[in-house]
């Protein structure tokens, strides 16, 4: 699996508790994954003036036809914000069809990177 480095929020100072979110598609076919990557991407570069944004990673299991994020929030509200953002509406209409999408949220109490990362593979393997 290939992850991204930390890349924090503007709240990346945030104390717990926290919202963590986990994404995971499943691309139908892996000519797609090009401009899905890009546009991943471009929205990460957003990241750091998100408000409400803790910290996130990327990530892509080639093998699987996987990518998806692990992101933390300061809360329910802020992860909602992001998830109406045109940039992200865009992404989920252009590729929606194209694949299965999974995601799952959860409360942490603490930020600890090792752990979240953790608990989010061990839960989508």
């Amino acid at each position: 699996m290939l992850r991204s480095r930390w890349i924090a929020g503007p709240d990346a100072e945030q104390r717990g508790p926290l919202v963590a979110a986990l994404t995971d598609f499943r691309m139908d076919r892996m000519l797609d994954l090009p401009g899905i990557a890009r546009r991943g991407l471009s929205l990460g570069r957003l990241w750091p003036s998100l408000p409400g944004a803790v910290g996130m990673w990327l990530w892509a299991d080639l093998p699987g036809r996987r990518v998806g994020s692990l992101s933390v929030w300061r809360g329910e509200s802020d992860l909602r914000e992001f998830v109406r953002l045109r940039a992200h509406v865009e992404i989920m209409r252009d590729y929606r069809h194209r694949g299965t999408l999974r995601s799952r949220t959860w409360q942490v109490g603490e930020l600890d990177r090792a752990g979240l990362w953790h608990a989010a593979t061990a839960s989508s393997a």
